[in-house]
């Protein structure tokens, strides 16, 4: 009776920590309470209200400097539309800024004053040929100080004594530049006014030498004369004594944003940005 006692005592115990242990084992697998209508809502409206702000993307357009204001205004007209785009302008020579697309400079649009500019990127495969098209027509003009004395009406007014500073864009760099020589060239006055020349390192450098007083006559872009109210233009120059003046704009191969930047391109193509560009004297292609 004695032995059984034993066995059910130990038993019993037995049992009672099996229980004890399946409960503990219980707890630790319950899963954790679900959240409340209230919680849930909570955290839901705390995702909602700080939402992560989305990075500008950054285009660099390496422009002539020509085309200056009237990129000031389609900057604001784009950039307010598209409020992901951040454009950045590069102004100066076309060919100084060809020179340093060729160098590995960061650029996702050229746009030149000369198509020749744009054919050596294409050339050297750092533009598509497909990519790229002349957008603008411009006109050379030979502008004077808006208070100058001097009578300026034709080329050859030029060698006149009263002209001792003419303002020329350096021809190698600057197309508006090198279209002057060519038409100072075939009207065989170029080598006559070299004493006279003043050279600028691009278009907007001769405009100032011109409004500043440093030189008494210029040769600059009919779009350039219009812009300012110190110069005013003598006379437009023939224009068959100069290779017509084209403007392309190019997708740069390189970009790192495709896209965007065909986006912006195709914008240019626009009737709203074409207008823009008409109302700075420039001429669209027909």
């Amino acid at each position: 009776m004695l032995k059984l006692n034993k066995f059910s005592y130990v038993l019993s115990c037995f049992i009672i920590a099996t229980l004890v242990l399946t409960g503990c084992a219980s707890k630790k697998e319950q899963p954790a309470a679900s959240s409340t209508p209230v919680q849930t809502a909570q955290a839901t409206a705390a995702a909602t209200s700080s939402p992560v702000p989305t990075e500008k993307v950054e285009l660099t357009i390496s422009a002539a400097a020509s085309l200056t204001d009237a990129f000031k205004e389609i900057q604001a007209n784009y950039e307010g539309k598209n409020k992901q785009i951040k454009l950045n302008f590069n102004f100066g020579a076309s060919g100084a800024l060809q020179q340093q697309i060729e160098q590995g400079a960061p650029a996702d649009l050229f746009f030149s004053a000369a198509t020749k500019n744009m054919k050596a990127l294409v050339d050297k495969q750092l533009i598509d040929t497909t990519q790229q098209k002349n957008l603008l027509i411009n006109e050379l003009v030979v502008v004077v100080p808006a208070d100058g004395k001097a009578a300026v009406q034709k080329a050859d007014d030029l060698t006149n004594d009263a002209i001792k500073h003419l303002a020329v864009g350096e021809p190698q760099t600057v197309p508006a530049g090198s279209y002057a020589k060519e038409a100072l060239t075939n009207a065989k006055l170029w080598d006559t006014l070299q004493p006279k020349i003043v050279q600028g390192k691009d278009v907007r450098q001769v405009l100032t030498y011109v409004e500043s007083g440093n030189a008494e006559a210029g040769f600059v872009y009919k779009t350039d004369a219009l812009t300012s109210k110190s110069v005013k233009v003598a006379f437009s120059v023939d224009p068959k004594s100069y290779t017509p003046i084209e403007y392309p704009a190019g997708i740069v191969k390189a970009t790192k944003h495709s896209k965007e930047t065909a986006d912006f391109y195709a914008y240019l193509q626009t009737k709203e940005a074409q207008d823009v560009f008409v109302k700075f004297g420039f001429s669209i292609p027909k």
